[in-house]
């Protein structure tokens, strides 16, 4: 069998990894990795591949940054013709990035099966761009594979066929977990002088945060703010670094800010932290399976199972909420209880490729 993995995105390496063990494993899968190249700086995409094991890729597109609709209209003239060549039996996509939406579509056009991994997730949150990128891979992909049984009833609810939903668990759960021992050697903490369970990380990158120049002063002077009741440490990605430069805040150096950090040391930092405050929805699911509490800088999430096992609460973007949000999270107990929910086991790869065999 002949399977191809499209990724664009570091949340979508993190999903790949244990993929690609898995199907490294099945003697009768040929397995192509095409880098579309959404997320493109060499030294971080490096540091992803090698702290998660993945294979270098087959194909790499180059794509670059762009708005949703040039990402997605140059992936998907780049992929067409590699769909044409290959005709791989399973295209695998996923997450919700623009490279997920552009390989569905193109492979779709070109008859081919596609297989969409962390299926069903919904915020009903129509202004990211994300859940419009979901909704439509959802609606056209042929094996939809779900990590929680709230996805499975978004799906249903939508009319999907019940024969197209498979719940395999969430496999960003099985990158976590096999990296664990390897992240504990990192030195971040020593590096930064920082003392476990002492500290509080974020991360910030949504557009709907970021873009607003009001609503990014407003988050950065908020979390100036907490650095005042604890070290504050912000590996900055890029897209945010831009947007901070443009806000000339004084006391910015109140933060600890990094430049991005590769998987393991990034993991080795918020699995340490006493709190994580985040717009990410990765890092709400790996930070309820390690008990971490987190607070989601946002007014909806996708991953709603997050907040029912009691680790995660959406805040929103007010400074009010946040910082008495943060407050009581200190003045609890740390760590929270591990959650581990139904099929978040370490096992989801070997659940998928078994689907894409059967199918």
């Amino acid at each position: 069998m002949n399977i191809c993995s499209v990724v664009g995105a570091r949340p979508n390496f993190v999903k790949l990894a244990p993929l690609a063990r898995e199907l490294a494993q099945r003697p009768q899968v040929t397995h192509c990795i095409i880098h579309t190249g959404q997320h493109y700086d060499p030294a971080l995409t490096d540091a992803f591949f090698r702290d998660l094991e993945i294979p270098a890729p087959d194909h790499t597109l180059g794509i670059g940054s762009g708005t949703a609709t040039d990402q997605t209209a140059r992936t998907m003239l780049a992929l067409e013709p590699l769909w044409l060549a290959r005709r791989p039996d399973w295209v695998v996509v996923v997450g919700d990035v623009n490279a997920t939406l552009a390989a569905t579509l193109t492979a779709v056009q070109c008859g081919l099966r596609v297989a969409h991994v962390e299926a069903g997730l919904r915020s009903f949150d129509r202004t990211m761009p994300e859940e419009t990128n979901r909704r439509l891979v959802d609606a056209v992909a042929d094996l939809l594979l779900t990590p929680s049984a709230d996805a499975d009833a978004n799906l249903l609810r939508e009319g999907i066929d019940p024969a197209r939903i498979r719940r395999v668990g969430n496999i960003m759960v099985d990158s976590l977990l096999a990296a664990l021992p390897r992240a504990a050697q990192s030195p971040i903490l020593d590096t930064l002088g920082l003392t476990p369970g002492q500290y509080a990380v974020v991360t910030l990158h949504r557009p709907s945060n970021v873009d607003d120049p009001a609503t990014l002063r407003r988050l950065v002077q908020t979390l100036i703010q907490l650095a005042r009741r604890l070290p504050v440490v912000f590996p900055v990605h890029p897209r945010t670094r831009t947007r901070m430069e443009t806000l000339d805040l004084p006391d910015l150096t109140r933060l600890r800010c990094l430049p991005p950090l590769g998987y393991l040391d990034f993991l080795q930092l918020w699995r340490q932290a006493r709190l994580v405050l985040t717009d990410s929805g990765g890092l709400q699911e790996e930070t309820t399976v390690l008990g971490i509490p987190c607070l989601t800088l946002r007014t909806t999430t996708e991953r709603p199972i997050t907040v029912r096992e009691g680790t995660n609460q959406v805040v929103g973007t007010e400074p009010a909420a946040i910082l008495a949000a943060a407050e009581a999270c200190l003045s609890g107990s740390f760590p929270l209880e591990p959650r581990r929910p139904e099929l978040w086991d370490g096992h989801a790869a070997r659940r998928i490729a078994d689907a894409l065999l059967v199918g």
